[in-house]
Protein backbone atom coordinates (compact mmCIF):
# COMPACT_ATOMS: atom_id res chain seq x y z
CA UNK A 1 0.00 0.00 0.00
CA UNK A 2 1.29 3.17 -0.78
CA UNK A 3 1.02 5.92 2.13
CA UNK A 4 1.68 9.83 1.74
CA UNK A 5 1.93 11.85 4.54
CA UNK A 6 -0.04 14.93 4.45
CA UNK A 7 1.93 18.65 5.43
CA UNK A 8 4.51 18.41 7.72
CA UNK A 9 3.86 14.99 8.75
CA UNK A 10 6.54 12.45 8.73
CA UNK A 11 6.42 8.30 8.26
CA UNK A 12 8.81 6.64 10.04
CA UNK A 13 9.89 2.93 11.15
CA UNK A 14 11.57 2.63 14.05
CA UNK A 15 15.26 0.82 14.12
CA UNK A 16 15.41 -2.27 16.74
CA UNK A 17 17.95 -2.11 19.27
CA UNK A 18 20.26 -4.72 19.88
CA UNK A 19 19.35 -7.51 21.88
CA UNK A 20 22.26 -7.38 24.02
CA UNK A 21 24.30 -5.24 25.96
CA UNK A 22 27.96 -4.63 25.42
CA UNK A 23 28.47 -6.65 28.55
CA UNK A 24 26.97 -9.78 26.32
CA UNK A 25 24.00 -9.44 28.92
CA UNK A 26 20.19 -10.52 26.95
CA UNK A 27 17.80 -8.20 27.47
CA UNK A 28 14.33 -9.45 27.50
CA UNK A 29 11.38 -8.27 24.76
CA UNK A 30 9.08 -7.49 28.13
CA UNK A 31 12.65 -5.04 29.80
CA UNK A 32 13.44 -3.32 26.15
CA UNK A 33 12.15 0.36 25.60
CA UNK A 34 11.02 1.51 22.48
CA UNK A 35 14.04 3.27 20.08
CA UNK A 36 14.15 6.55 19.54
CA UNK A 37 15.96 6.18 16.62
CA UNK A 38 14.34 5.57 13.32
CA UNK A 39 14.23 5.60 9.55
CA UNK A 40 11.96 8.39 7.44
CA UNK A 41 9.98 6.18 5.28
CA UNK A 42 7.71 8.85 3.48
CA UNK A 43 7.61 12.57 3.77
CA UNK A 44 4.98 15.14 3.08
CA UNK A 45 5.54 18.43 0.64
CA UNK A 46 5.78 20.49 3.59
CA UNK A 47 4.26 23.01 5.79
CA UNK A 48 2.49 26.65 4.67
CA UNK A 49 4.13 29.82 5.58
CA UNK A 50 2.27 33.02 6.04
CA UNK A 51 1.76 33.68 2.71
CA UNK A 52 0.57 30.49 1.54
CA UNK A 53 3.74 28.75 0.20
CA UNK A 54 5.16 25.29 1.05
CA UNK A 55 8.43 25.20 2.67
CA UNK A 56 9.87 22.21 1.63
CA UNK A 57 11.10 19.56 4.66
CA UNK A 58 14.90 19.30 6.21
CA UNK A 59 14.30 15.69 6.03
CA UNK A 60 13.98 13.08 3.14
CA UNK A 61 13.14 9.98 2.87
CA UNK A 62 16.40 7.16 4.17
CA UNK A 63 17.17 9.49 6.56
CA UNK A 64 18.05 8.11 10.17
CA UNK A 65 16.80 10.54 12.81
CA UNK A 66 16.15 10.71 16.28
CA UNK A 67 13.27 11.74 17.88
CA UNK A 68 11.71 11.97 21.29
CA UNK A 69 10.08 9.66 23.55
CA UNK A 70 6.28 10.26 23.42
CA UNK A 71 6.19 11.57 19.95
CA UNK A 72 4.29 10.57 17.00
CA UNK A 73 1.03 8.18 16.60
CA UNK A 74 2.00 4.75 16.25
CA UNK A 75 0.40 3.09 12.89
CA UNK A 76 -0.10 -0.34 11.29
CA UNK A 77 0.13 -0.60 7.78
CA UNK A 78 0.43 -3.66 5.88
CA UNK A 79 1.49 -5.32 8.73
CA UNK A 80 4.09 -3.27 9.71
CA UNK A 81 4.07 -0.62 13.01
CA UNK A 82 5.19 2.68 11.83
CA UNK A 83 4.47 6.78 13.63
CA UNK A 84 3.85 9.73 11.50
CA UNK A 85 5.08 12.26 13.28
CA UNK A 86 4.99 16.43 12.87
CA UNK A 87 8.58 17.09 11.24
CA UNK A 88 9.01 19.55 14.62
CA UNK A 89 8.99 16.22 16.58
CA UNK A 90 12.48 14.91 14.87
CA UNK A 91 15.35 15.92 16.90
CA UNK A 92 17.98 15.68 14.69
CA UNK A 93 19.15 13.63 11.59
CA UNK A 94 21.90 11.23 12.45
CA UNK A 95 24.88 12.09 9.51
CA UNK A 96 26.49 8.68 8.46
Amino acid sequence: MAFRPLGDRVLIKRVEEEAKTKGGIIIPDTAKEKPQEGEVVAVGPGARDDSGKIQPLDVKKGDRILFGKWSGTEVKLDGEDLLIMKESDILGVLEK
